[in-house]
């Protein structure tokens, strides 16, 4: 997903477009992490002083809805990030240090299938991996 994207679904779904909602799109362009709502609040309000808590959780909520945003749960605050460009299955791996993700391709769906779990219907499943990235773990193990 990128910025031209996800105002193309907005317009699409007939949602108006404001300066605020490519702003908060623009802002998940540049940071290729998951962003708290807090975060995403501190970075709008250089240009929307007057920007509110609940404006800008709403429209991560409506992104998440529609498909623009995918959420996680980091330290038990969901966080928000652009939903990956490709379309095959995959999952992550996250930074718990600076956010950054990393793509995995291997699922653990895959053990799951093979060893005959047909007794279960499975609609689906998340899978993320927790850890520090290379720059983070000198960082981390300094501290």
């Amino acid at each position: 997903m990128n910025v031209e994207q996800a105002l193309e679904k907005l317009k699409n779904e007939g949602y108006k477009f404001t300066g605020k909602r490519e702003q908060l799109l623009h802002l998940f362009a540049e940071e290729k992490r998951y962003l708290s709502a807090k975060e995403v609040l501190t970075e709008m309000q250089s240009d929307f002083p007057n920007v509110s808590f609940d404006t800008v959780y709403r429209n991560l909520s409506l992104f998440e809805d529609m498909e623009i945003l995918e959420v996680t749960e980091l330290e038990g605050e969901k966080r928000f990030r652009f939903r990956c460009s490709t379309t095959h299955h995959h999952h992550h791996l996250i930074c718990l240090e600076c956010g950054k993700t990393k793509q995995i391709h291997a699922c653990p769906m895959d053990w799951l299938n093979e060893n005959g779990e047909q007794e279960f219907e499975v609609t689906g499943h998340k899978f993320e991996i927790y850890g520090y990235c290379s720059e983070c773990q000198l960082v981390v193990s300094h501290t």
